[in-house]
This record gives structure tokens, C-alpha cells and sequence, in this order.
């Protein structure tokens, strides 16, 4: 089952993600926040909230933030980080973000980072947040990008994979419009910016990383030309992955 295979890996990655610089880069939360644009007396949810990351800086803003995750690892941290920051107005709960312990129209807005390109069928995951927004309320996506061309989108994911194996997919700008339009999203704001991070990093968080080491660096090698939306350049003594974001604001 692909969500034991997420557990396994998100179990393995909970503490290393916590503390990486692409989770946690101020720029990407400055974002989310001005889209999401959280009230004082709303609720808002985190799905897949990981440690918690995006839900405590939500909960500066908004009356109360309830972050769901499937790895029980992840919502320790969770739950500790909150506490260590003295944030009242935070939950979190284990659960999956496709079949919510939520009631319909339950939250007034929700957010779901990095979590799109770990679901086998990502509409299940449009539709719950449809389901459990209030009408008027703001579902807020992010999400790495994949190239339009299948080329260039094919090996990514190949590496993708190798070194992670909850990876599922990246998808292209236009197909994440057409599943959230399909979801009853209305699109407001959306932005793509480019992020980087440290790849030998990326790759050691990653628990494939270390015993696929060679194909990896084997099939940077043959990186096709098309290639926009993952790509791998040096910097000095090291070297970067440079992605490309997708964020974008979405009224149920």
C-alpha cells in the first residue's frame, strides 16, 4: 500500500525535514500566509501538516489551526514544536488528509503543501478539502512543479522516486488548475517562483538517497534539455536543486 510506504518514509524523514531550510524558508511562509490571509476568529486546517511547520505560523493569525498528518512521527514533532512556541490555538491529529475525521463545511480555509506530488489520485484529496471548506472560505495550494514536457517530467520522476520512494508524481501547472477547477475550486491568486535547495541534503533526507547515490548522479548525467522544473547546478563547493513552486489561492 503506497501509504504505508509514506509512513516508512516520513517516519525516517520526520526530524531531518523539520529542520530543513526548504520547510522552514521564510519566504514560502510569508506567501502561503498572504494568501491564505487567516482571520482571528477562523479555523483553518493543515493537511499532511508535517511537523507543523505551516499550522504555527497560521496560528499567529487565525483563532484556532487543527493540522492532520498519516505519520504519527511527524505529529509528535508537531505537537512538541507548538508547545515549545506556547501556541494554545493548535491540534493535530493522525489522519489522512483524503477521508477527514471533519464534518462538511467544518473550517473556514485549509492549506496543503508538498503534498499533491504524494498521491496517487490527487483529485481524492481536492474533493475532501471541497467537502470540509465552508462555502466562501480559502483552500491555499503548494506544490513543486513538473515540466510540461513528458520527457524532462519522466526522469525527474525517476530520480524523484530513487530517492524517495513516497514520491508519487509532480504534476504540470495546468493539470493542478484542472483538478482544483474540477474540485469546485474558483481560482483567486496563484504565483510560481523558483526555490533551491542544497541537493546533497535533499538527497540524504531522503531514505532511498544513500544506496541509489550512483544511479542518481548516473542519470543527472543524462538530463534532458527540456528540463525547467528540476534541475541541478553547482554553487561554489556545492551544489543546488533548483525547483519550481506553485502557490495559489483557491475560494470554495
Amino acid at each position: 500500500m503506497h501509504e504505508e510506504t509514506v509512513v516508512a518514509e516520513f517516519t525516517h524523514q520526520a526530524e531531518g525535514f523539520n529542520r530543513s531550510a526548504v520547510a522552514r524558508a521564510e519566504e514560502m511562509l510569508d506567501a502561503l500566509l498572504d494568501l491564505a490571509s487567516p482571520a482571528p476568529a477562523e479555523r483553518w486546517l493543515d493537511v499532511a501538516c508535517g511537523p507543523g511547520i505551516v499550522a504555527r505560523k497560521l496560528a499567529a493569525h487565525a483563532g484556532a489551526v487543527h493540522g492532520v498528518d498519516l505519520t504519527p512521527a511527524m505529529i509528535e514533532i508537531a505537537r512538541r514544536e507548538a508547545a515549545a512556541a506556547a501556541l494554545a490555538n493548535t491540534t493535530f491529529a493522525v489522519g489522512d488528509a483524503t477521508a477527514l475525521e471533519l464534518p462538511d463545511a467544518s473550517v473556514d480555509g485549509a492549506v496543503a503543501r508538498f503534498v499533491i506530488h504524494h498521491m496517487p489520485v490527487p483529485s481524492r484529496l481536492l474533493a475532501e478539502l471541497a467537502r470540509v471548506v465552508r462555502r466562501g472560505g480559502r483552500v491555499v495550494l503548494a506544490d513543486h512543479l513538473a515540466d510540461d514536457d513528458a520527457d524532462a517530467a519522466a526522469w525527474a520522476l525517476e530520480l524523484e522516486r530513487l530517492r524517495d520512494p513516497s514520491h508519487w508524481a509532480s504534476l504540470p501547472l495546468g493539470r493542478l488548475r484542472e483538478l482544483a477547477a474540477r474540485g469546485g475550486l474558483v481560482l483567486e491568486r496563484e504565483q510560481v517562483f523558483p526555490i533551491e535547495l542544497d541537493f546533497d541534503d535533499w538527497l540524504a533526507r531522503g531514505s532511498g538517497g544513500a544506496a541509489a547515490a550512483a544511479l542518481i548522479e548516473r542519470s543527472l548525467s543524462e538530463r534532458p534539455g527540456g528540463s525547467e522544473c528540476f534541475r541541478v547546478r553547482p554553487s561554489g563547493e556545492r551544489r543546488m536543486l533548483a525547483l519550481r513552486m506553485w502557490l495559489a489561492a483557491w475560494r470554495r
